[in-house]
């Protein structure tokens, strides 16, 4: 069940208010490190991906560098995360479709950067809204199960969320709910057991038929 028009607008409110400062928890230093470090952070945690991208960025600062090395070498750095071997493998094929392709450079176009192996979506709408300022809503687990809880959309998967959520929330918006979703469901609205009392959004809430 969605929210109706003034509901939306008043959640959207209250989780803006509530987090200003909400912004990417990844840690990265460029444009590739970014891309980097959001496609190792799939079905992890961002605290795991920043404890292993400084060793593993000591050891392939860019792209010319990662493309340049074996898979296999980037492992150790990285097997603390899930899925290390077949991220391992993409780093090193986007790495070497940067040099072959754009001169080592992240680029800053939607259909060029999910071209990358290892690049959907979620990848790179991030890498968009945060290296190039892009309006931009990325749906994680977080905001696909923040986004239908709360009542923004009501859709089966993650594209058809994405897409209602770009008709549900001003576009100027887009971004900074990307991140208060995030920091919402990390807070507050957790998978099992969401703290629904004194929730900012407690008023508007269609968790609980509100």
């Amino acid at each position: 069940m969605k929210m109706n028009k003034t509901a939306r607008e008043t959640a959207v409110k209250l989780l803006l208010e509530e987090y200003p400062d909400a912004q990417c928890a990844l840690d990265y230093d460029t444009k590739f490190h970014l891309l980097i470090a959001v496609m190792l952070s799939a079905q992890t945690t961002d605290v795991s991906v920043n404890k292993a991208t400084p060793a593993l960025f000591a050891k392939a600062p860019d792209a010319f560098a990662m493309a340049a090395v074996d898979p296999a070498e980037l492992e150790p750095y990285i097997h603390s995360i899930g899925m290390y071997r077949q991220k391992a493998k993409n780093a090193v094929a986007a790495s070497k479709m940067l040099v072959e392709k754009y001169g080592g450079e992240v680029p800053g176009d939607y259909e060029k950067l999910v071209e990358l192996p290892g690049v959907g979506r979620k990848t790179a709408n991030v890498v968009l809204a945060e290296a190039f300022g892009q309006q931009r809503i990325a749906v994680d687990t977080h905001v696909f199960r923040l986004a239908n809880r709360i009542g923004f959309v009501d859709e089966p998967d993650v594209l058809k969320t994405e897409l209602a959520l770009m008709k549900a929330i001003p576009e100027e918006h887009w971004t900074a709910m990307h991140h208060a979703l995030i920091f919402h469901g990390r807070r507050v609205c957790s998978a099992k057991k969401p703290a629904c009392e004194g929730c900012c959004l407690a008023g508007v809430c269609k968790k609980n038929g509100l």
